[in-house]
């Protein structure tokens, strides 16, 4: 499974963005999937993860309540939607398929996608 994130890019304190991840060489229709992220200096740190039924959603608890994580099997697509932005979500946003929940691993990662939150 080759993972494409995108959607990535400058926006004001408040602000929302919505990144995808696009998946080629196998449906992501059996995979749970998630997204975590990076900042600068920082570890990688879970954010946000859906079922492979798309029923069941987790979230960190720094970001519940701001983003939602949806995605559409048919396009073979998970978009995390991030909104009221702040300044400590600025990162490297990392799609992953099937992640251990709880820890750092999963069977696939994406490239990552930059978000900078910044006045």
């Amino acid at each position: 499974v080759q993972l494409v994130e995108s959607g990535g890019g400058l926006v004001q304190p408040g602000g929302s963005l919505r990144l995808s991840c696009a998946a080629s060489g196998r449906t992501l229709r059996s995979y749970g999937m998630g997204w975590f992220r990076q900042a600068p200096g920082k570890e990688r740190e879970f954010v946000a993860a859906i079922s492979a039924s798309g029923v069941t959603t987790n979230y960190a608890e720094s970001v519940k309540g701001r983003f939602a994580i949806s995605r559409d099997n048919g396009k073979n697509t998970v978009y995390p939607q991030l909104s009221s932005l702040k300044l400590e979500d600025t990162a490297v946003y990392f799609c992953a398929a099937n992640p251990v929940l709880g820890s750092k691993v999963a069977d696939y990662w994406g490239q990552g996608t930059q978000v900078t939150v910044s006045s």
